[in-house]
């Protein structure tokens, strides 16, 4: 079996500079979904719900790169659960964290690998792209 990179540094470039383009202070969230990572897939998915009414444009970031991860774990030929959910309906954000919930341990823990290095990537990435940008605050992390 060859190697495969599922191009994570790729992906990770393109959902930082899709940021900058669309608000650079969203960039302080790549450090925040690093953190995220330790605590499931089940609330990294779930934090684009949180911020989806009162900043989308961090909802979109974090949304992005969820969907990222869905794709290159289907290039993995693993599924990953995706459905379009709105902050307003309950039943749709239950069906999904149920989803969630109820991945096998592997996959989940693949998954999670998979989301870890992605995130990793981005923080990488937000690193190089953030210093040219000054109104980016520091403390907003």
């Amino acid at each position: 079996m060859s190697w495969q990179s599922y191009d994570l540094d790729r992906k990770a470039q393109k959902l930082v500079l899709n940021a900058l383009k669309r608000e650079p202070k969203t960039l302080n969230q790549s450090y925040k979904m690093r953190m995220t990572c330790s605590y499931g897939l089940e609330r990294f998915w779930g934090e684009h719900l949180r911020l989806q009414k009162k900043e989308p444009e961090k909802s979109i970031y974090w949304q992005e790169t969820w969907d990222s991860l869905v794709e290159i774990m289907k290039k993995a030929q693993v599924e990953i659960p995706n459905d379009p959910v709105n902050v307003d309906s309950p039943t749709a954000i239950e069906t999904m964290s149920k989803k969630l919930w109820d991945l096998d341990l592997d996959t989940q823990r693949i998954s999670l690998a998979v989301l870890t290095q992605l995130c990793d990537c981005i923080v990488w990435w937000t690193q190089r792209y953030k210093g040219r940008h000054s109104d980016i605050d520091e403390e907003e992390r």
